[in-house]
């Protein structure tokens, strides 16, 4: 057998993206036991950091150890029971992946839907709150399937105002695009590594408020091959995933380091590193680096003579939509860019497939060499492929952007 030889791709899709050289140099550290003081110092600090990028005071801020998916599926089995109502307002397909989540958690699921390329009015929310009067609200922040943003400001008064649970997976947006856990009264968040925060797949990061907690706390059960006789048993209905069970992970982080699974050490060191990389740099300064870039993208993809996909008072900083030209194969367009240019952009799913590109600037990739490099690759690909467009306007178009000029 050979050893791992993957060929130089510059990841500028939906995600996942190339990741921070020093999260990849985080990954290779040795372990030491899951009980070593050191590693649960470092899971203390983990809790810290992530205190800090979700912008909250919650205590219960830890990793789900799986993928971003994991930790949409954590919140919503070990806060839903079987004939809970939750609303579920989709405008594209990860709504529907939240939908089928509750569902598999026997939940009474109801949605609302918007055209593909547009998001929810909050007064379109609260309307579907006082007619469902659901236990949790459940939506995506920022959807890559559409390229959409959700705007999620006035959704924690409105849902505290009808005692509403507030739940929002943040994976696409996170680090690009605003988040104000407390300040947004925002209940339960899930997120990734894979986009705007530089890293791999297979941590989920999330936080939870006291209301959340208190919820899932009545579910709490603790096997009885390690149950002592201070263990109390759940007033509510057991969560039927042990896995994903949020008050035994709970314990498990917490002062009596219960055990549950054995943390995924390694992933844990990277999503430390995601952690210190966006706080060492700023948030601020991260945000307006994505915006950058993404608005030096859109210019540049407009500047080729190609339409954005969706609303764009309603993009998100980190990734673009592109209509794919009529008289152009778009599969052919991204094969050419993966094996010419070692440049990976994405499609879309559902009612987009085959009809969108989707262009990223995420993370590590959010930076002027990638995006003037992708953007001199797809005009050539495309000009190749007998489609019409001024030559060099896609880079000048971008490189103003970066200088100011537009």
């Amino acid at each position: 057998m050979q050893p791992l030889s993957l060929p130089p791709r510059l990841l500028m899709g939906p995600g996942p993206i190339n990741c921070y050289p020093r999260v990849l140099s985080a990954m290779s550290t040795q372990l030491v036991g899951q009980y070593d003081p050191t590693m649960t110092s470092y899971m203390n600090e983990v809790m810290a950091l992530y205190r800090r990028v979700f912008n909250t005071k919650n205590q219960q801020t830890f990793l789900i150890d799986g993928t971003s998916r994991a930790g949409i599926e954590a919140a919503l089995v070990s806060c839903l029971e079987p004939g809970d109502k939750v609303l579920i307002p989709i405008f594209g397909r990860f709504g529907h992946l939240l939908a089928e989540i509750a569902e598999r958690a026997d939940a009474e699921v109801h949605t609302i839907e918007v055209p593909w390329g547009e998001v929810f009015d909050p007064q379109q929310i609260e309307d579907a709150i006082k007619k469902v009067q659901p236990k949790l609200l459940a939506i995506v922040q920022g959807d890559t399937s559409t390229t959409m943003f959700q705007p999620l400001e006035a959704l924690g008064d409105i849902c505290r105002a009808h005692d509403v649970l507030f739940y929002t997976d943040a994976t696409a947006s996170i680090g690009g695009n605003p988040l104000e856990v407390d300040a947004w009264k925002i209940d339960a968040v899930s997120v990734g590594l894979q986009k705007c925060l530089g890293g791999p797949s297979g941590s989920a990061p999330m936080t939870l408020s006291d209301r959340f907690v208190s919820c899932v706390r009545k579910r709490a059960h603790v096997e009885a091959g390690i149950r002592d006789a201070h263990h109390q048993g759940s007033s509510g209905m057991r969560i039927r995933s042990n896995y994903f069970d949020l008050p035994m992970i709970m314990d498990y982080w917490g002062d009596e380091r219960l055990n549950h699974h054995t943390e995924a050490a390694t992933m844990l060191f990277g999503s430390r590193e995601c952690a210190i990389a966006l706080l060492n740099e700023g948030q601020g300064a991260v945000m307006k680096r994505h915006q950058v870039a993404g608005d030096a993208m859109l210019q540049g993809v407009l500047a080729m003579g190609l339409t954005p996909f969706g609303n764009l008072k309603h993009k998100m900083s980190n990734v673009v939509g592109i209509h794919i030209p009529a008289n152009v194969d778009g599969e052919k367009i991204r094969h050419d860019l993966l094996n010419i240019f070692n440049i990976e952009i994405g499609t879309s799913f559902g009612p987009l497939k085959g009809k969108v590109w989707r262009i990223g600037t995420m993370g590590y990739n959010a930076r002027q060499d990638a995006v003037l490099h992708t953007l001199q690759s797809l005009e050539t690909v495309l000009r190749r492929a007998g489609f019409a467009l001024p030559a060099g306007a896609a880079v000048d178009a971008a490189m103003a952007v970066y200088s100011g000029e537009s």
